[in-house]
């Protein structure tokens, strides 16, 4: 999966159109390009809560170790 990179001038931007949109309104270029930087945004929140959730390791009573990546590995394929 590629990495989708939200750098600090996309965030601003987004934050511009949004302001903008509510000030003025957008013109349907400007409507796209937010939406296709809320989709990037979106997709990059996402991708860091996955690894995040994937690195999570349950420690059962009798001191097993489950790594929640690896139980739940097949439903990550699917997403």
């Amino acid at each position: 999966m590629a990495e989708p990179v939200v750098t600090q001038e996309k965030i601003d931007r987004i934050n511009e159109l949004y302001r903008k949109s509510k000030a003025e309104g957008l013109t349907e270029e400007e409507k796209k390009e937010q939406e296709l930087l809320r989709k990037e945004y979106i997709a990059n929140v996402r991708m860091n809560l996955r690894a995040q959730l994937n690195n999570i390791d349950l420690v059962s009573e009798d001191g097993t170790v489950e790594n929640l990546g690896e139980k739940y590995a097949s439903n990550n394929k699917n997403s």
